[in-house]
């Protein structure tokens, strides 16, 4: 399903471009209690205290960015809108180990390997090629012991390709898929889910030695 036709990725950057020059925070990430709390949450999911080299795809104005660099030696950030990179650049120009790039996924995935990649509030948009070629990339490029983390809105929206539920369903059948992938958490409420996977199956209590 292609929901965007042949030029839909183009129009999905020129979508995202068009918010962002109305409005440097179209979602209230900034305002809102409600994104302050799931920025916890995510971050509270992920398993392990710091990570060496971090990938957020699709980081919009930088808001969750600016928490994840606080658990990362170096963070690469990345989204397709020029204005909202270049929201996030002033957001995070402080932080030296933090880069932030302008890119279009799958396409432009980035070379070399993370420990970390989070994908957040982005597998609704992606039409089914683009999807699948995010979590190859996704998959190819994570370290043996890292984490892939996703959250994502379970509302339906005018501008979804899939509900926020399908993008987990297809995320959790794919790394099924893949031998040696585990579900390390889920954390499920009304309006949004979290959920971690990595190729290293052990809990944080194993992974400190607290349990054999």
């Amino acid at each position: 399903m292609n929901a965007r036709g042949p030029s839909g990725q183009d129009a999905l950057a020129e979508h995202f471009e068009d918010l962002f020059r109305k409005d440097a925070d179209p979602w209230g990430y900034r305002t809102r209690w409600y994104e302050r709390r799931k920025r916890a949450q995510i971050l509270a999911s992920l398993p392990s205290e710091r990570y060496a080299r971090a990938f957020e795809p699709a980081c919009a104005n930088g808001v969750l960015s600016a928490g994840l660099a606080e658990r990362c030696d170096r963070l690469l950030c990345s989204d397709g809108s020029a204005t909202a990179v270049a929201h996030a650049r002033r957001r995070l120009s402080r932080l030296s180990h933090v880069e932030v790039s302008q890119a279009r996924l799958p396409a432009q995935w980035p070379e070399g390997r993370f420990d970390l990649i989070v994908l957040s509030e982005i597998g609704y948009y992606l039409d089914d090629e683009a999807f699948r070629q995010t979590l190859e990339g996704a998959m190819a490029s994570l370290d043996a012991g890292g984490t892939l983390l996703a959250s994502h809105w379970r509302h339906p929206e005018g501008d979804y390709v899939r509900s926020g539920d399908e993008v987990h369903r297809l995320m959790s059948a794919a790394f099924q898929r893949r031998s040696g992938w585990t579900r390390l958490s889920r954390h499920e409420e009304e309006d949004f889910l979290v959920e971690a996977w990595s190729p290293d199956g052990r809990s944080v209590a194993r992974r400190e030695g607290l349990r054999p």
